[in-house]
């Protein structure tokens, strides 16, 4: 059978038929610039916190080569480089951003910098989105506001360039009263975790939650004064929960990028449509909270 080949590419190809013939046509390939473009229409990265650190972090030397699998991960670890290169991933998307603190030297012996010379040689981008998927609508802080039901929900503190983007939420219950027993299950439902440390107003859980504020990570600063029933977040200090519980709001803490990492999976599909379906994009699975719930075993 004659073969007509319509363009040589890297790329996976397609076969089609046309007229008898068999016509190898080859997958539009996408470029680090495309998703970048992709990246910044879905958070704008002028509306991340002022102190953060997010866009494109290490740039690969060859920024032609076509992208075709992305990893995306909550935090950048060592074990997740090894995945990527595992994956042939030819760019990872790490929500917290590796390089945070200038780095005035790249040498074997700190694992952060070992992260950077790993995917400078293996042509691997880097790019970090941190608070621009905080404060963007349909970001991390409304993925886990989503783990009660509300009517209305709106950021705690508004962007000051961009009214509509902002810090933390504040929701309002919807539907039927939903009491503090029953609104932690659902939290760590939506989470998927296995549990979450509470500090209960009263020791009553059965109280009523009518308004809740949400931040995911480390979120004192935001929460700070806000008036609610019930904080959701994922860290907060000894005293920053004693503070919250003394003025009458429950507390869950679910651990800092616990509060975070179910996002991704909601990001995968987005993130795969934007770039209609060309990219493989994967959720890492080596990627981790570093710190687990230890139970005490039974002296008998």
């Amino acid at each position: 059978m004659l073969f007509r080949i319509c363009s040589l590419a890297i790329s996976v190809r397609n076969v089609v038929r046309s007229g008898g013939q068999q016509c190898i046509k080859p997958r539009t390939m996408v470029t680090l610039q495309e998703v970048i473009k992709q990246l910044k229409d879905f958070a704008p990265e002028n509306i991340a916190e002022k102190w953060d650190n997010v866009g494109l972090l290490v740039e690969p030397r060859n920024q032609t080569n076509p992208i075709s699998n992305i990893l995306l991960t909550n935090d950048l670890t060592e074990a997740v480089v090894v995945e990527a290169r595992e994956r042939n991933a030819q760019m990872i998307i790490s929500y917290h951003p590796p390089i945070f603190a200038p780095l005035k030297r790249l040498t074997q012996a700190s694992w952060k910098e070992r992260i950077i010379i790993d995917c400078i040689r293996n042509d691997i981008a880097i790019y970090s989105p941190h608070t621009s998927w905080d404060n963007v609508n349909n970001g991390v802080n409304d993925w886990l506001a989503a783990s009660l039901p509300y009517d209305n929900c709106k950021p705690i503190h508004q962007n000051e360039s961009f009214p509509a983007y902002g810090s933390g939420r504040m929701c309002e219950i919807s539907g039927k009263t939903i009491n503090v027993r029953d609104a932690v299950q659902r939290i760590i439902k939506h989470t998927q975790m296995d549990c979450a440390m509470v500090s209960v107003t009263g020791g009553n859980e059965n109280r009523i939650i009518r308004k809740y504020a949400v931040c995911a990570g480390s979120g004192a600063s935001v929460l700070k004064g806000v008036q609610a029933d019930m904080y959701i977040t994922g860290e907060m200090s000894h005293h920053e929960v004693l503070e919250a519980t003394s003025n009458g709001t429950c507390v869950v803490l679910l651990g800092h990028s616990n509060s975070e990492r179910g996002f991704l999976q909601d990001f995968k599909d987005i993130l795969t449509n934007r770039l209609n379906q060309k990219v493989v994009v994967h959720v890492s699975s080596s990627d981790r909270d570093p710190m687990t719930l230890m139970l005490g075993e039974n002296a008998n």
